[in-house]
């Protein structure tokens, strides 16, 4: 007797060819699941969608297929509803799409990046938008100068919090490895950490963060449409005398997290300062906006470590430092950067792994 099957709503999420910031995409399969839940993405089934629509072929021959590769619960919409994320492949099923910068960073792994048991966590900065200006910044004039926002507390400081909370909640819900949150140093500003918790069984690894980072990102944005908000992932949302948006990245190996891992660390940092223009060529679009050398950031031009220096390239935290061990933050990657991207280049860097031929993505303005 086959087994009952129980129909599910199943978001297919996947980035897009825009140019010169993809974008995250998705639309919704009702999907037959044996048994009470799905147990790997593999259950879900191959799906396609129309390139012509999204910067990834043209209209003569415009199917281009959808992988399921991660999968967690929607709490969003509830029940027997599910998040997942896919990989683009061109219509003969085999090849990766030129856009899929996922397939890059799992090349990287087979060919040596998994040796390194590399962990990382990401540190994602956005900006809530109420039309065309950040919320909390007056119709006319602007807000009191920075300083009294971040991480606090009033009406009169804070902006969007019930955005946050809601996020917050829905990662949680949803298994994603979030491990914090804060108010940033301008108004509608905010952060969340996804990485490592210290929970049993957790994992860490490069490619399974990126995946819940991305999937963090389109639930973020779907909480704001609840409020009418939208969400900017912008370097620099505001000109002037305010801090930019990055995507701080924590990365360590196994050989940085043993006993005297700090003679590795300093062979990591030199490796990075030599490929230090590949890496801000991925690192996000307008970061020189940001990377100025003001408001807690070095030069684009320049490249400079430091042990507990939010002004530098590469911060060495001073638990490191003490420690003589453990992890490095990567204070280059500005907040609309691919994580798959990011990771590709640490682990390629700091690994010795030469890239081959790198993606090239379909020019398409972004909405």
């Amino acid at each position: 007797m086959s087994k009952p099957q129980t129909l599910c709503k199943a978001e297919y999420i996947w980035l897009d060819g825009a140019s010169p910031t993809q974008q995250l995409r998705s639309k919704t399969r009702i999907v037959p699941i044996s048994g009470e839940e799905p147990s790997s993405a593999e259950d879900f089934p191959i799906w396609g969608f129309d390139g012509s629509s999204t910067g990834q072929a043209e209209g003569n021959f415009s199917d281009v297929e959808l992988k399921p590769v991660y999968f967690c619960p929607d709490p969003i919409r509830g029940g027997d509803s599910y998040l997942v994320m896919c990989e683009t492949y061109d219509a003969d099923g085999e090849t990766p799409h030129e856009s899929n910068t996922r397939a890059t960073l799992r090349d990287v792994l087979a060919r040596g990046g998994a040796e390194a048991e590399a962990l990382v966590g990401f540190e994602q900065e956005y900006t809530l938008y109420e039309g065309n200006r950040p919320v909390g910044f007056p119709i006319d004039g602007v807000p009191a100068p920075q300083f009294q926002y971040y991480c606090a507390v009033g009406a009169q400081n804070i902006f969007g919090r019930d955005v946050m909370e809601d996020h917050m909640e829905c990662c949680l819900a949803a298994g994603l490895a979030i491990y914090g949150t804060n108010a940033e140093v301008m108004p509608g500003q905010w952060e969340f950490q996804i990485g490592y918790r210290g929970v049993e069984g957790e994992s860490a690894d490069v490619l399974t963060l990126s995946d819940q980072l991305h999937i963090a990102r389109w639930m973020l944005q779907r909480v704001a449409e609840e409020y009418g908000l939208s969400v900017s992932f912008l370097p620099k949302p505001a000109k002037g005398d305010w801090n930019g948006a990055g995507m701080h990245t924590n990365f360590s190996t196994k050989a940085t997290r043993a006993s005297g891992g700090m003679e590795a660390i300093q062979e990591a940092i030199g490796r990075l300062e030599k490929a230090h223009e590949a890496h801000i060529a991925v690192y996000g679009d307008g970061n020189e906006e940001r990377l100025t050398g003001d408001h807690e950031t070095c030069s684009i031009t320049q490249f400079r470590s430091g042990v507990s220096d939010r002004g530098a390239s590469i911060r060495i935290p001073m638990s490191t430092s003490q420690k003589g061990y453990g992890y490095f933050e990567d204070r280059r990657p500005a907040a609309n950067a691919d994580p798959y991207q990011v990771g590709t280049m640490l682990l390629s860097t700091v690994c010795g792994i030469e890239l081959g031929k790198p993606s090239k993505v379909t020019k398409m303005k972004a909405a």
